[in-house]
């Protein structure tokens, strides 16, 4: 069976490395291969989650390494998916966080179940990859969709605490891509809901494990009884250690770009004499926890911005506690409480707004390719 590479080889977190990782991305094996464990993939969720690259950016490097939009257009359809999901949590805000089409039935329990939690629940391939979600901070696509598979339609556990649970482990954590997957994959936010039996594993993963409780047929899920192993659940105590405040230095005569959880971009504004501050607010921690792994990961992509100063404490505590000139800051449905000029993301296409299914965005996004 394959594994994943260790965290810091396949993440580094150097500006020059990620732009390295952009030029060994093959956009044209990705398409049939990407439900493998060891397919094409890119591993730059972490960096565009964390707003040191956007999607656009990504989109444009491929075409300027002279790719045709016809052969890497499901490449370009996994970036538009994340753009979708940021417009959703937008346009929705906060209603993400609760079952939006359909209300997810039949739940269980509101906790985890305490097995898939620990990584043992005896299919060899969902335990490692839960192992690897805890060494790595990673953990590919494909068995993000088997865990919510196991955990909301096996289990009947609700969606939103085992997806707090992988949220507070992933390196490339987006609460709108996480919370509406689950809810996707749980029938909350799509008309059926996602399964894979043993087999589906055993192919994209190599392995050839049987006799699991998921060694059956799609016709036997409906009215699969939970498994044993499946059965005992534990409420999360999900918590973020941040950094200890220390003082910092503005310069009142300058203006202030604000830098958080969602947007560590190294270019923005890079020739400006700027005050440069990366806030973390322990309100938005607080509502979204993520480890100390994912802590650090942030701290370590904030040191390619020059100068950058760290801020533990709210928005309205910086502004009372530092005469701050003009503020700039990104657009995020979790930055509408911030003052100051907000600038607009960096989006692959000119499409906004919601759209009900990803489809009917995409299909507005591909007029603007140019083939």
């Amino acid at each position: 069976m394959h594994s994943e590479p260790d965290t810091k080889a396949q993440f580094p977190t150097a500006f020059d490395a990620i732009l390295e990782k952009i030029t060994t991305i093959d956009p044209i094996a990705y398409g049939p291969s990407r439900n493998y464990v060891d397919g094409a993939v890119s591993y730059l969720s972490p960096y565009i989650s964390r707003g040191v690259i956007s999607t656009k950016f990504v989109y444009h490097q491929l075409m300027e390494r002279g790719f045709h939009p016809g052969p890497i257009m499901k490449f370009t359809q996994e970036l538009a998916w994340r753009d979708y999901w940021q417009q959703f949590w937008i346009a929705k805000g906060d209603a993400i966080n609760q079952d939006l089409k359909h209300k997810q039935a039949p739940v269980i329990s509101m906790e985890i179940s305490s097995a898939l939690a620990a990584g043992n629940i005896g299919i060899t391939a969902i335990d490692l990859a839960i192992q690897q979600l805890y060494t790595t901070g990673y953990i590919h696509n494909h068995l993000r969709m088997y865990l919510a598979s196991i955990a909301c339609n096996i289990a009947h556990n609700h969606w939103k605490t085992p997806a707090q649970w992988m949220y507070y482990h992933l390196l490339d954590a987006d609460w709108a891509s996480n919370a509406l997957s689950w809810q996707w994959v749980a029938g909350a936010n799509s008309n059926k809901k996602y399964y894979a039996n043993q087999e589906n594993i055993n192919n994209f993963c190599y392995s050839n494990q049987t006799n699991t409780f998921l060694d059956v047929s799609y016709d036997a899920f409906e009215n699969l009884q939970i498994p044993e192993v499946l059965i005992d659940t534990q409420i999360l105590s999900l918590t973020t250690s941040l950094p200890e405040q220390k003082e910092i230095v503005i310069n009142a005569a300058l203006p202030t770009c604000i830098y958080n959880f969602y947007n560590l971009d190294p270019i923005w504004k890079k020739e400006e004499s700027i005050n440069r501050i990366l806030l973390l607010e322990p309100s938005h921690f607080k509502q979204y926890p993520v480890s100390k792994k994912t802590i650090d990961f942030i701290l370590d992509l904030s040191k390619n911005i020059p100068n950058i100063q760290i801020f533990v404490g709210e928005f309205d505590e910086l502004i009372s506690s530092y005469k701050l000139n003009t503020i700039y800051y990104k657009e995020h449905p979790l930055n509408n409480h911030y003052k100051g000029i907000e600038e607009p993301r960096d989006w692959m296409f000119d499409v906004k707004g919601y759209y009900p299914s990803f489809f009917a965005f995409w299909k507005k996004c591909k007029k603007e390719i140019i083939f």
